[in-house]
């Protein structure tokens, strides 16, 4: 009796889709450990005027770090601390800051660069 084998060459890739994440979300480098708990992602919200209160919007464009250690427990999901924020890996800081900066561009001027692009 023959022994069955897979049917699949021995030189195939298989290529595993990248996990769709949310809308304005970023899976961060390096996770944030509180506890128990891990966090690898974080969404954030457009924020209102108001949750922009005491900050700078040049500060926050050109994400200067204690603008994003007041912004983004703000408007962040989980609800991070000032003090995660300031634990967090300097890559993973800018890519949220950088998320935050999409926030500041009127929905046509997005479309126009959408075109252009």
């Amino acid at each position: 009796m023959k022994a069955k084998t897979d049917d699949k060459p021995q030189n195939e890739v298989t290529i595993v889709e990248p996990e769709k994440l949310p809308p304005h979300s970023v899976r961060l480098d390096e996770p944030l450990k509180r506890g128990n708990q891990v966090i690898d992602v974080i969404t954030l919200r457009k924020p209102k005027s108001g949750e922009l209160r005491g900050l700078s919007l040049q500060e926050v464009l050109s994400l200067d770090v204690n603008s994003l250690q007041t912004l983004l427990p703000r408007i962040s999901s989980p609800t991070l601390t000032k003090q995660d924020v300031a634990d967090m890996d300097p890559a993973d800081l800018t890519q949220l800051g950088v998320q935050i900066s999409v926030f500041f561009v009127q929905k046509q001027r997005k479309e126009e660069a959408f075109l252009t692009a």
